[in-house]
């Protein structure tokens, strides 16, 4: 009988878009640190862990919140600001949940529950990196992300790509708040299949997402 898994790690992200006077709206992205044990150098959204601090913080500051979800809605504010030093602003309760992804798949050791948060930001501002976490902090449109990777000049975990690839068909933060609330989050947890001889990692077809499936050799970190 195979070994159960440990206990997913609860983790957020935030999703956190500017528009513009004209072309697609930017998305904050980090490049994670080439010293880092999950994902090293990966283009990501800010964000990462719950900590304990946060679940304090939530009981005091969102009791009307599910106790869970309210300490990821602190996280992803905190290491957004922690990441890039780009403090949000907005209220942890106002931010609009638009994705989870669980993996479960037997070949991942270190799991995530990432809940991801959508919020718009109106000001110009520069995000700094950390140098530790992030080694890297800008602004970019989805499309100009994938293109990224598609070159070599950059690569993103399987969830990223796919949320990339979702992003990337909106044009201003209401078409995004929109398709969040007509489908709202549930738990994409990848699994891999055969075709044709060759292994695919899968999603649902019915959540959102534009590609659905990716070999999973060329797949990064699901």
């Amino acid at each position: 009988m195979d070994a159960p898994q440990t206990p997913p790690i609860d983790a957020a992200s935030l999703i956190l878009m500017r528009e513009r006077v004209s072309g697609d709206p930017e998305y904050l992205i980090v490049q994670r640190g080439s010293g880092l044990v999950f994902a090293a150098g990966a283009y990501v959204f800010p964000g990462g862990r719950v900590d304990p601090e946060d679940r304090a913080r939530a009981g005091r500051d969102l009791p009307d919140i599910d106790p869970v979800d309210a300490a990821a809605r602190i996280a992803t504010i905190r290491e957004t600001a922690e990441e890039t030093g780009i403090d949000v602003e907005a209220s942890p309760a106002d931010l609009i949940p638009f994705a989870r992804w669980l993996p479960v798949h037997e070949e991942v050791i270190r799991r995530f529950d990432t809940r991801f948060y959508l919020a718009c930001i109106d000001r110009d501002v520069v995000p700094v990196a950390d140098g530790e976490e992030s080694s890297q902090a800008f602004w970019a449109t989805a499309r100009d992300v994938l293109d990224r990777c598609a070159r070599g000049d950059g690569r993103a975990i399987f969830p990223t790509r796919r949320l990339l690839e979702r992003l990337a068909r909106f044009g201003s933060f209401e078409e995004a708040r929109t398709e969040a609330e007509r489908l709202p989050p549930r738990i994409i947890s990848p699994w891999v299949e055969q075709r044709d001889g060759e292994r695919w990692l899968c999603i649902p077809d019915d959540a959102g997402y534009p590609v659905t499936s990716e070999a999973l050799a060329t797949a990064f970190r699901y």
